[in-house]
C-alpha cells in the first residue's frame, strides 16, 4: 500500500459512528465486550474529543472509508475539567439506567479498579504544564503496519505546532505501542503497571506515559 492512498483530513460529525466502533475494536476491553456496554465504553473513550473538541481530531481515510483516527486535545487540563464536570455525570446516569452497577462482572471490575487505586497504580505525575496536549490514535487491523499511524501522528503534531502548543503526553498500555512511539522520537516519561484486568487477561498491563516537546 502506498502512502498516497491514504487521506488525512479533519474530523466530521458523520465520522462519529466509525470512530466509536474503531475505538471499541482497539480497546483493551474488546474481547470482553459481552461484559461491558458498548455505548458507555465508547463514550468513555471518545466522547470528549468528538463532542467537545472535534477541531483537534483527524481521520485517516482510504477510498472514502474511515480506517483510523487521531483524537486529541490541545489542553489536557481543560479536558479533565469537562470530563469531571459533564461527562462523568452522564456516564453515571447511563450506568444506572442500564443497570450496569448491578451486574456481577461489572461489580468485579469495579472492585479490581478500587484495589488498583488503593495500591497507587493510578498515581502518575502531572505533566500537563510542560506537555499540555494529548492524543489517542487507532487504526483498523487491516491497515496496521502501513504507516497510517505515523501519518496521523505527524499530522497531529503539525497541528499542535501551528497552534503554538509546545508539548504532548499520553499513556500506552502495551510494549508494541511503546516501541511505535519511540520510533516517532517520543520518550518514556513514566512507567508503571495496572493489575485491574489480571483476573480476566491473566497478565499485568504495562503502563507507559510517552511525551515530546519541541
Amino acid at each position: 500500500m502506498e502512502k498516497m492512498d491514504i487521506v488525512i483530513r479533519n474530523y466530521r460529525k458523520e465520522d462519529r459512528k466509525a470512530v466509536r466502533e474503531i475505538s471499541l475494536e482497539s480497546s483493551i476491553f474488546n474481547e470482553y465486550r459481552h461484559i461491558f456496554d458498548d455505548e458507555i465504553l465508547a463514550d468513555l473513550l471518545t466522547v470528549y474529543f468528538t463532542d467537545y473538541e472535534p477541531t483537534s481530531c483527524f481521520i485517516a481515510e482510504k477510498e472514502e472509508c474511515v480506517i483510523g483516527y487521531v483524537l486529541g486535545t490541545k489542553d489536557v487540563q481543560k479536558m479533565h475539567r469537562v470530563f469531571r464536570g459533564k461527562i462523568v455525570k452522564n456516564l453515571v446516569k447511563k450506568i444506572f439506567h442500564k443497570g450496569q452497577f448491578f451486574q456481577k462482572n461489572n461489580l468485579m471490575i469495579i472492585k479490581n479498579l478500587l484495589y488498583s487505586y488503593l495500591k497507587g497504580e493510578f498515581n502518575v505525575p502531572d505533566l500537563s504544564r510542560e506537555y499540555p496536549a494529548t492524543l489517542h490514535v487507532n487504526i483498523i487491523p487491516l491497515f496496521r503496519g502501513h504507516n497510517v499511524g505515523s501519518l496521523l501522528v505527524y499530522h497531529f503534531l503539525y497541528f499542535l505546532r501551528e497552534n503554538n502548543v509546545q508539548g504532548i503526553h499520553f499513556g500506552v498500555l502495551s510494549e508494541s505501542a511503546k516501541r511505535f512511539f519511540l520510533k516517532q522520537d517520543f520518550e518514556v516519561l513514566f512507567s508503571g503497571k495496572y493489575t485491574f484486568l489480571q483476573y480476566l487477561k491473566g497478565d499485568i498491563l504495562p503502563h507507559y506515559i510517552m511525551g515530546k516537546k519541541w
